[in-house]
Formats: structure tokens, sequence, C-alpha cells
């Protein structure tokens, strides 16, 4: 075997021994090509696990070892498939009755709703939490249950559950003399007692005894405490961790041991024992193996023990890594001669239909067999689930099920491409020091000064570094992080940062870990995208629902029914608003105008193409203001904060009112006070009543495409939504918001970025198409911003030839002449001629503010570095710029990405093309027209450009540029002066090659 990080093995050779009672040993050998692109499937198979097992993949052995062979027998040892993939208790007991049901409530975790009755079992295991530091005392209970029940902690899911917090107070009542019984029995009474006596099969002396015993609960060490174990490939929050004496006639033992917590019905099931089973295990993470834990049903009081023993863990374990197999291969390579990826089928549909009907995956189950099982000869479904899944799926089409087949392979593609680059398991499989060179993580810090309660269940936490100052950091304030201590203590909290500075960082934590030593070292490391493939797959799936809003989208975006529109503005155009819309749009350009009239035509979509310095911000803000004065709800929304926030602020300076949704860690300090959570504070809003009353007096909600899951949209329909950078959203991204309005209006432009797609054949399959894209094809929804005010003509002149077609115009003479101010320019060109050698002539003309594309060295001019970006496509590139502009002490010339500026812009724009060679190796950042689109029309007077002509002259898009240069005279048949003294470069125009 090949051992990788952390007892991690590579399979390329295992020996199983199974030995028999009664017959001799049985050894299994399984071999693997030691190429891990061997793709020659190996089964290792006995009666003890059933695990496949592919070259290449990675597993984790619990046992001896002897001589280089593990011994994995009926009495010791444990294989662990996929470690790394840590998959909740919760999940693998739940794959005892259904396999499919738990592998689906992995992908579409959203799609689990809240319940009543969940809701219910949230605040009581609050409430018990709660009363651990108050004795259990029943009238210290009744008002703990009150103050949650009355708090603003489960306000907005009563809203979404539409309950009244009278309700759920009775409800709750009945549970608290139980409770105060409970901690009667346990804790309080003699420990010889009647009332705690039970049989625990635990080990004594050596043997296993199944004897009666008396359980006294003397501690309570921990509440919700969070593990991760990629020991067993599991992770879980425990509900309660307390410190147990066991009363014995041979003696009291201490141990401490999982409590959990149920507030249905008394059953005892096995799913409910399964669970305390893997917490057993969970627990040999932080401590010595329990070897038992405990099940109380808060409704009757009674407590269950339940032991962990082997066997028990044993078949969980083969569960769990049945279900690993299932979540990590959801896809697989074609056996034809294209090699094409193919989604894999599910788990088998069980054959029961009672089951099936209250099942919360039912949808997405029946929906994966009809649209990519049912397209496979070896997928065997149960003859009587056939009519029931034709019957709940017959509402779609064709067209709908390949849609569906399709984005559900690309997001799968993409994920476990994104999975492998910013994967939780860099936490455990990276040493801090190592995530720190690429920013995403800080190490070696301590906990300095108290930790506050900052909010009901959020605690504000200080560290700073151990020894030395802080590293530098990608973390952001509203990043999302992970706080792990050293070794096993992984994920001990999660929460996001509050402040960054050059000594310490704050982060509000969603757990207080004051109790852990003081000298315990931690580690931050920033979380990306915890949503992963959920909300788009959770969109996704809402699109495929038998409903009349999922219907219409699927007939407008799947099958382009073309859109519909109203023939007379007067019929939407309320009296008393004529005046301000008329004043509104005094404002405007004429193609804004007409895309005011558009929006208020549309009984479906408009499109609004936002050239680049078109007022695209100015337009929106525009037509909120008028949607507003026609009475009509809106909902506005973008792929990020920033974007969202940009409009808001517009907005704000007029008598517009709005409701912004979201962490107000990540909304913009001037929008925080529009915030629900900042309103809810100020106003002390603590009931069902005045947070309805917030929600439906707010006619104007903003928030990200990722923030529709609020309850708000649970009982509110709005007549518009209006989705900026909607050409850079993917199609799932973008449905979401649609789902809760009348009306949609896309606001973009398809020649600037698409949407971010990391994986190669996602890409090729279709993935970077934008909605937008999509719908752009039905030109009569379609309306072009085409007067912009950011470059003068000259710098406009090159996005027209190259993309526009001529149709941009400058929106006045101001603009259109408009160059850079250069105060130090006639100083610096006296210093010139003195000083200057004749090869260095070049720099004179091209410091003229009347050659607005060239290449020039702005340092020398007297030009504010603030009004100066520097754009490339490589981040490699951009480091290396970085740190030259951090020697030279220039540190406020701004330095990003294409992607990081569309958008923005500046007085000054200098791009760096970077690429010099003529191998043949053509990267791919280049050959995207749009990324060139966006570089090239961020300059609102001087645009420069460096690089090696002859090489770009490669790509096609820079190809057609740097031609139209030529024609133009705008290329310098100049010296390169970026190189060293004496290395001159000449460099040619296309034409010239």
């Amino acid at each position: 075997m090949y051992k990788g990080l952390n007892n991690r093995y590579c399979v390329l050779r295992i020996n199983i021994v199974q030995k028999n009672e009664d017959g001799p040993e049985k050894h299994l050998t399984i071999t693997a090509s030691q190429s891990l692109e061997d793709t020659e499937l190996c089964i290792l198979r006995n009666d003890w696990y059933s695990v496949p097992v592919v070259p290449g993949d990675i597993i984790h052995l619990e046992g001896d070892c002897h001589s280089g062979t593990w011994i994995i027998n009926r009495d010791s040892g444990y294989l662990i498939l996929y470690p790394d993939l840590l998959l909740s208790g919760t999940t693998v007991s739940n794959s005892i009755r259904c396999m499919r049901k738990a592998v689906l409530s992995e992908k579409f975790r959203s799609c689990e709703s809240s319940s009543r009755q969940m809701l219910i079992g949230t605040i009581l295991h609050e409430t018990f939490q709660q009363g651990v530091l108050n004795n259990f005392a029943h009238e210290k209970l009744q008002e703990l249950a009150f103050r949650t029940v009355h708090g603003p902690k489960y306000l907005k899911e009563m809203y979404y559950l539409n309950l009244k917090q009278e309700e759920i107070m009775q409800e709750i009542e009945e549970y608290l003399p139980s409770i105060s019984k409970w901690a009667e029995d346990f804790m309080h009474k003699p420990s010889q007692a009647n009332h705690n006596k039970m049989q625990l099969k635990l080990p004594s002396e050596g043997k296993i005894e199944d004897l009666s015993c008396n359980i006294e609960v003397t501690e309570f060490l921990d509440i919700e405490e969070n593990i991760w174990s990629p020991r067993f490939g599991l992770k879980g929050k425990i509900d309660v961790t307390v410190g147990v004496k066991i009363h014995r006639k041979s003696g009291t033992q201490y141990k401490i041991m999982p409590l959990e917590l149920k507030t249905g019905k008394e059953s005892n099931s096995i799913e409910h024992r399964s669970q305390v089973v893997l917490y057993t295990l969970l627990n040999q993470e932080r401590r010595v193996d329990p070897e038992a834990g405990f099940l109380l049903y808060l409704k009757t009081g009674n407590m269950y023990p339940v032991s962990g023993n082997r066997m028990d863990r044993r078949e969980l374990l083969k569960l769990r890594n049945q279900l690993a197999f299932y979540v990590f291969h959801s896809m697989y390579k074609s056996a034809l001669g294209n090699k094409q990826t193919q989604l894999a089928s599910l788990p088998p549909v069980i054959d029961d239909s009672q089951a099936c009907k209250y099942c919360s995956q039912m949808h997405n189950c029946f929906l994966y067999s009809r649209a990519v099982e049912q397209q496979m000869d070896y997928v065997l479904i149960p003859p009587a689930l056939v009519p029931i899944i034709e019957k709940e799926t017959q509402h779609l089409k064709l067209s709908h099920l390949q849609y569906f087949s399709l984005w559900y392979l690309m997001l799968t593609l993409e994920s476990q491409c994104g999975e492998g680059k910013k994967g939780r398991k860099n936490i455990w499989l990276m040493p801090a020091s190592e995530r720190e060179k690429a920013g995403d993580c800080i190490g070696n810090m301590i906990r300095v000064e108290h930790v506050e309660e900052a909010s009901e269940g959020q605690y504000l936490h200080y560290f700073q570094r151990k020894n030395g100052t802080m590293p530098g950091t990608n973390l952001l304030v509203g990043d999302r992080v992970v706080v792990s201590g050293e070794k096993t203590l992984l994920g001990l909290s999660a929460g996001y940062v509050k402040e960054v500075n050059v000594t310490k960082i704050s982060c509000l934590l969603d757990r207080n870990l004051s109790k852990l030593p003081k000298d315990t070292i931690f580690r931050l490391d920033h979380e990306e995208g915890i949503s992963g493939i959920d909300a788009p797959l959770r969109n996704l799936s809402k699109l495929m629902e038998n409903s009349s809003a999922s219907e219409k989208l699927r007939n407008l975006i799947i099958d382009f029914h073309k859109p519909q529109f109203i023939q007379h503005l007067s019929s939407v155009l309320p009296p008393e608003a004529k005046e301000t819309v008329a004043n509104i749009l005094k404002g405007l350009n004429k193609p804004q105008k007409q895309a005011m009239k558009q929006v208020l035509l549309s009984k479906d979509y408009t499109l609004i193409v936002g050239m680049p310095g078109t007022g695209k911000t100015t337009t929106i803000c525009a037509l909120v203001r008028i949607l507003y004065a026609c009475g009509f709800s809106v909902l506005l929304t973008s792929f990020t904060h920033t974007a969202v926030d940009n409009i808001l602020l517009k907005l704000a300076r007029f008598k517009v009112g709005f409701l912004r949704l979201g962490r107000a860690q990540k909304v913009h300090p001037d929008i925080r006070k529009f915030t629900e959570e900042e309103i809810c504070r100020s106003k002390s809003i603590k009931s069902i009543t005045h947070l309805e009353e917030l929600y439906n007096n707010q006619p104007v909600v903003a928030t990200t495409c990722m923030g529709v899951n609020h309850p708000i949209f649970a009982r509110k329909l709005f007549d518009f939504c209006i989705v900026d950078e909607a050409s850079q959203i993917s199609q799932p991204i973008c449905l979401g918001p649609l789902f809760y309005s009348r009306r949609f209006v896309l606001v973009g432009d398809h020649q600037q970025l698409p949407p971010l797609v990391h994986n190669t054949e996602a890409r090729d399959l279709g993935m970077s198409e934008s909605l937008f894209k999509r719908l752009e094809q039905n030109k009569n929804a379609v309306v072009q911003l085409t007067v912009q005010y950011r470059m003068n003509s000259k710098i406009m002149s090159l996005s027209n030839k190259l993309v526009y077609e001529g149709k941009l115009e400058c929106g006045s003479e101001k603009v259109s002449k408009a160059t850079v101010i250069l105060p130090n320019l006639k100083n610096l060109k006296l210093e010139l001629e003195l000083f200057a050698d004749s090869s260095e002539t070049w720099l004179k003309e091209t410091l003229e503010p009347n050659n607005p594309v060239c290449f020039l060295n702005t340092e020398k001019a007297g030009c504010k570095a603030s009004d100066i970006g520097i754009v490339s496509p490589y981040r490699h590139q951009l480091k290396i710029i970085t740190d030259l502009m951090t020697c030279s002490c220039i540190n406020t010339v701004e330095v990003n990405t294409v992607d990081k500026y569309q958008g923005r812009d500046k007085s000054i724009i200098i791009v760096s093309f970077v690429r010099n060679n003529n191998d043949g190796n053509l990267g791919t950042l280049l050959m995207d027209w749009r990324r060139l689109n966006v570089a090239i029309t961020r300059a609102k007077h001087k645009l420069i450009m460096l690089g090696c002509v002859p090489s770009l002259c490669r790509y096609p898009p820079l190809e057609k540029l740097l031609c139209h240069l030529n024609s133009e005279a705008m290329i310098s048949f100049s010296y390169a002066f970026l190189l060293p003294s004496g290395a001159h470069e000449r460099v040619y125009p296309c034409s010239l090659l």
C-alpha cells in the first residue's frame, strides 16, 4: 500500500484475513495497478464488508497490522472508504431503511424543508440545554422556554411555517414536567435508588457484563459539541456530552458519554440507536471510547442505554462506506470511444409505496429515476412503483427531463472540481503553514480577551498570533471561517470574520470556546462555497415541480415560449404616478427611457443589455423608482453583495423604502441600517405580528440570488424581479429569485464575462451559458443601452470595432474628448529632453494626453496613483506587479484580475497581457474575447496595453484588436521600457509579422 497523509492509503493492494470460528482462515487479496490512472474496478466483498474499491481510492484502516498485513475480522479492525468524505450520523442512520433517500438528502439538502415538529424539537433542545445551567427547576424551565419562544431567534421560522408563538409555547409546556422528572431521577437522587436502574452492557474487569446498574449524571461537559472525524469518515453534533457514574455491585465507573435527545414518538428505533452508536465512535476523536451512550425521549422522560458494541459499529461503518461510494461516484466515464462523463444510478428504489408517499425526497427520487435512470438498461424499478413515478412526473416533457439531467451532470462535474481545490478536507490534510501561503488560513493563533455573547447563539472571540505578527491573508470581513485546534480538535466552531487588523482577528462564532485550555493553539480556515451544489440543485428541482410558477418558467426558459407584452402604457401607469415617472425619465437618455417602457409593458420578462459605461446601475435605480411609484413590489437581486449594494447606495438618495436581506457583516456600512438584522434590533421586534408588518410594509426587497431561501419568500410574491450581473450568473443560480415574481428583468451583457466555470468538460457541455444569453434569442424582449459616459472616443472605438459593431456612442462631447490630466507633464518632458537617450523618445510621444491608447510610464507625470488600475488575466503576474509596487512605495494603485474589474472603471488602466512565447502553448484565458472586452473598457481617459505583439497575434481576439490598433496608428514602434538595460526587444504590429 502507498501511505499518504494522516494514515490515508491509496489502494494498491489489500490483503484481508477472514477468520471463521468453525473453519480455516480465508485470505482475500485485492491488487491494482500502481498507476492511479488505471480504471479497472476491483470489488472487495466478504461477510463483513461490501466495499467497491477503485484503484486510486483513499481508505483508512483501523486495527492491527503485522508484517504489513492488516487484519480485519470479527473481533477487530475497520476499513473506512473515502475517510475525507464526512457523513453525518443522522444521514448514515437514515440510510438503514432507504439508502437512496440518504444519498438524495446529501445532494438536495435544502429540500429537506422545516416542519412544525422540527421547530418544536429545536426549541426543546435549546430549553433542555439552557436548563443544564439552571438545575432543571420546573419554574426555571418554563421561563427559559417562554424566553426562547418569544425571542427573536426563531421568529423567521415561525413566520415561514405560519405558526403562532402561543401555539408553540403551549406544546412546549407539555414536555417540561418530563424533563424535570428526568433530572430528578438521574441527577438529584441517591445513586442506589431504583428509579435509575437499567441494564447496560459494558466491559468490567476485562470481560463484557450485561448487569443491572444505577446511572447518575454528574456533570454536563458540552452542548452541541461539533466533531469531525476523518478517522471514521463521520461528523456530527452531539446534543449533550455528559459525565456519568455507573454504579454496579463490583464498583463504580466514571465515563464521558453522548446523550441524544429525541422529541418525537418514543420508539427506541434502530435509527435512533444507530445515531448513538455512531456518536460513540465520534467521541473517540477527543477522549476515551465511551463504549455506550444514552437516548432520552423528552416527551416521557424515559432514557435508554445504547451500547456501542463492535458488531453494531461494524455494520454501521459498512453502511457508511456504501453511502460514501454512492455519494462519491455520482458519475462515471462512458465505455464508448468518446469517454464522455455520464451520471451514475442512485441506490435502488425501495419497494414500499407507503414509505415513498411521505418521503421528503420523493420528488427528487422520482425525477432522477425518470430523467436519468430510465435511460439505463441495467436499472430495475419495482413494478408497483412504475405507475406512481409516471404519474408524479407526467407534467414534464422530454425537453424538461433533458434539461434537468444535463444541468445535474454539469453541476456535479463543477462541484467535484471545486471540492478538490477548496475542499474542507484541506483543513486536516494540509498544515496551517502550507494553507497560509495561499492566504486561506491563519495558524498558530491563541485566544485573547474575554469571549462576549454578541447575540443569542453568537460569541465574539479575539485571536492573535502566538509568535510574531499576523501573516498576509485573503480573509475579509464577513468571510465564513472554521476554527480548529491542534491534532484532533477539528471543526470546533464556525462563524464569520468581524474584523481583521495587523495584530489580531475577531470572529463571531457559533460556540463559546472559552472552556478550552488557555494555551490551546487554533487555526482559522476560510470555508468557501458552503452551499456548494445544494443551492443550484434546489432551484433545478423546483423548476421541475408541478406548480404554475415552475410551469411558466419551464415554458419560457426551456421551451423558449415567446414573451408577451401589453399594448398600451396607460393600462399599467396609474394617473397619480404620471408626474413622478415623467420627472424620473427627464434624467435618462433615449435607450434608458426605452428600457423603462419595455419593462412596464412586459408580461413575462425583459433583457437590458448594459454595454460598458452605459449607466447600468443608474438605469436599474431609475427602474426601481418608477416601479415603486406605480405601486409595484420589486425584488432586487444580483450574484454579489457588492452589486446589490451599489444599486442600493444610489436608491438610498431617493425616498424609496427597501429591506436588505443578508448578514449585516457582508453589507456595505452605509446600507446596514436597512438590513433586517439592524431593523429588528433597533425596533426590538420579538413577535410574529411585528415581523409580518416589517415584511408586508416593504415593497422593495434586496438580496443576493443565494439569499432567496429566506422565510419571506414563502409567503410573498413580487410583481417584478430585477437581476443585475445576469450575464455572469449560471442558469440554476439565476433561477432562484425568479420563482418569487410575476415578471423578471435581467440586466447584463453577454459580450462581457460569462459565468465562471472551472471544469473543462462542464464548460464544453454549455455550463458557461447564462440565462441572459439563453433568452437573448427573443429579440423583442431585448433593449440595448448604447450611450456610454465612461470612455473617450478613442478608447470606445476599440470595443466598438471588436464587439459592438459601432453601436456604442459617447454620451456627450465632453466625454468623447476627455483626456487624462497630468499636471507634471511639462516638467517631465524637459527632464526627458535633458537626460533621455534616443531609444526612449517613444516615451515622449506616448505621454501626450491626446494619445489615449498607447504605452505610458504614468508614475512620472503627476497622475494620482489611486486613479490608475493595473489589469492582467494571470494571478501570478499580478502578484509580481503588486510586489514591485510595494517595493517602490506605490501602494494605492489597484492591481487586480480582469474578472474583478468588471463593472468598474479607472481614469487610467494598464493591461498586462504577459504572454511572450512562440512554443505553441496557448493559454485559455486570452482566447476569450469577452474577457478582452472587459479589459479594454475599464479606462475612462487612457488605456495602456503591454505585451509581445507576435505572441499575442496568435490569439484570435487579440489579433483582431491589434490589427485595429495598427490601422489607427495606435501601436508604437517602441522599445519595451520594462526590459533590463540593453535588453531591447522590438514590438511590431500584425501586418509586419
